[in-house]
């Protein structure tokens, strides 16, 4: 009876998290906010500026008004931190896919998707897994090689130009590759603990604690920390633990995404799943994002279901939790397990649950949130009727003045010659928008917001010690010691990567965006930006087409040798260049 009365205890012990919630909060309740609501904005910057030669600064710019950010970071504060130190570089680069081997037996989709075989093996014991891999990337000099050559490990052994030919935004894919230590060292149930004990997760902001059972979707969220007591004693009884913003809590998948983003051009993001077995945490849905589902750890059964209309093909936004009845087929039904890979485009409806003899973790690397031509049309159309109002007194000329008689819902079925040209006249200047649309400004606009959405670059050793973040400059015997950066004509410099800066022309001037201020923390910071003299974009424009080689400072194209090392310097300040050999040495 002792043991009998003490197991009950036990069993009420593992209820408590759950059962609290649920007389605090009801069982009834849903989570409605959107995947991607909008997180707090942080400190204002001061804004930098660089005139003929000097440096300057002062003054702050206006808060951003917060928008939908993906679900991929939350608040934590900033981290610095660089690799372990790695091999020189090697001549050619090196190959960052380990040996291919046989892969296990393929999964069987009902109908249109393509299931993958095989793919190489990353052969983690002796090659460090994927921080093996990060680092036999670093190898290579030129970040968009880096990330061009992560996209394909990503893939393989689909070819990428294979995989955006028939698959990127047409048709899921699915990769078995029958190695479950191809992600070895990503993220892990360890770090997943070990992000909990670190004491910075809280509720809904960063962890989501869910779960579907009888058509009906959940969440438990409490108010505060995400202590592990709790967030385990959850899990026990069957909720499923959505962490929003792995790479916040671990470097490695922030130094995985920091590559990637510069191959979509687009802000790659990620969450991590933990589900209990036989269990679901999430209703059907389809998501606003290209999703790379990753099976980490266990296994995960996965139905996939076609966009059910022409107006759920590539949406804009995600959709609502779906019932089981408005689903229809499964274009795909399969079971992942850990190495596998499960690609499908944003409107694809999904669901995934636990089988009873395993669990599941699977992180999702999402990108392709609102980087559509119809996005960038929302930026380019007004500025363009902007530029024919002012360039055009077509625009500017008043409607005729009995327009409301004849035009209008109510009158669409009439046909006469004033209807006929008035149709034919808003055709006429829509027509004639095409040449004030300032496209390559529209462009420019839409990169300033990807690097504000990027994540900061992820230093090795050998770059910290080239740049401004491993500068020895310190306080020793009563004074600071190794302040001056000196550089000189001879100095050679180079961008620390190809995608971290973005010149655009604006009201306010030439302002040079970059990323090596961004936080962890998706739109923490605002943007980062220097404002430059307009005779400065040639020099700028000559170490974008000369990375990743470096440059004599001398043989920047500005006029005085004076302006020349003052630009150097300032853009070394900033973390923006790195020096072909260290400053100072400790």
């Amino acid at each position: 009876m002792a043991a009998m009365a003490a197991e009950q205890q036990r069993e009420l012990g593992r209820l408590s998290a759950l059962a609290v919630y649920r007389r605090v909060a009801g069982a009834g309740r849903m989570e409605r906010r959107r995947r991607g609501a909008p997180l707090p904005a942080g400190r204002k910057r001061a804004k930098a500026r660089l005139r003929r030669g000097r440096a300057g600064g002062g003054g702050s710019e206006p808060e951003a008004p917060p928008h939908a950010a993906p679900p991929s970071r939350a608040e934590l504060p900033v981290e610095a931190s660089v690799d372990p130190p790695v091999d020189p570089p090697v001549d050619p680069p090196v190959d960052p896919r380990p040996e291919a081997t046989p892969a296990g037996p393929e999964a069987k989709p009902r109908s249109g998707p393509k299931a993958m075989p095989g793919g190489p093996r990353p052969a983690a014991k002796d090659c460090g897994g994927v921080p093996g891999l990060l680092r036999r990337l670093a190898r290579l000099e030129d970040s968009r090689q880096r990330a061009a050559e992560l996209f394909r490990w990503l893939l393989a052994p689909v070819a990428p130009a294979e995989f955006l030919g028939r698959h990127w935004e047409r048709a899921p894919l699915l990769v078995r590759r029958g190695d479950p230590g191809y992600y070895t060292g990503l993220f892990s149930t360890a770090d997943f603990d070990a992000a909990l004990r670190g004491g910075e997760i809280h509720f809904g902001t960063h962890l989501d604690v869910t779960s579907y059972a009888e058509g009906v979707r959940e969440t438990h969220n409490p108010s505060g920390r995400a202590l592990p007591a709790v967030v385990w004693d959850f899990y026990q009884n069957g909720c499923s633990l959505r962490l929003l913003c792995p790479q916040a809590f671990s470097r490695t998948v922030w130094h995985f995404l920091s590559i990637l983003q510069e191959q979509f051009g687009s802000m790659a993001g990620a969450n991590t799943y933990l589900t209990p077995p036989g269990t679901q945490g999430f209703a059907p849905h389809y998501d606003d994002i290209e999703a790379f589902v990753l099976q980490l750890e266990g296994k995960k059964h996965w139905r996939v279901y076609r966009p059910r209309t022409d107006a759920e093909v590539l949406p804009q936004f995600s959709s609502a939790n779906l019932t089981q009845a408005e689903l229809g087929e499964p274009v795909l039904e399969t079971v992942l397990e850990a190495g596998d890979l499960l690609y499908f485009p944003r409107g694809f409806i999904h669901q995934g649950d636990c089988l009873p003899d395993a669990h599941s973790l699977h992180i999702t690397v999402s990108s392709y949130q609102r980087n559509s031509w119809g996005d960038f049309l929302e930026k380019l159309l007004p500025a363009a009727l902007q530029m024919a109002l002012e360039e055009d007194v077509e625009y500017r000329r008043g409607l005729p003045m009995d327009y409301l008689q004849y035009m209008g819902v109510a009158n669409s079925d009439t046909v006469n010659a004033q209807r006929t040209a008035f149709v034919e006249k808003v055709q006429s200047l829509i027509k004639k928008l095409v040449d004030y649309a300032p496209i390559d400004a529209a462009v420019d606009q839409r990169a300033r917001s990807f690097l504000h959405d990027c994540l900061p670059p992820v230093l090795t050793e050998g770059e910290k010690a080239q740049s401004v973040f491993g500068f020895p400059a310190r306080w020793q015997d009563g004074g600071p010691r190794n302040v001056d950066i000196l550089i000189t004509k001879d100095t050679e410099v180079r961008l620390l990567r190809h995608g971290i800066v973005r010149l655009c022309n604006e009201e306010a001037g030439v302002m040079l965006y970059y990323t090596t201020e961004n936080s962890r923390v998706y739109h923490k910071e605002e943007p980062k930006s220097l404002e430059l003299d307009p005779e400065y974009t040639d020099s700028i424009e000559f170490l974008l087409s000369s990375y990743p080689n470096h440059v004599r400072v001398d043989n920047l194209p500005c006029e005085t040798l004076e302006e020349k090392i003052s630009l150097a310097t300032l853009l070394f300040e900033k973390g923006i260049l790195t020096t072909k050999k260290p400053l100072a040495q400790v």
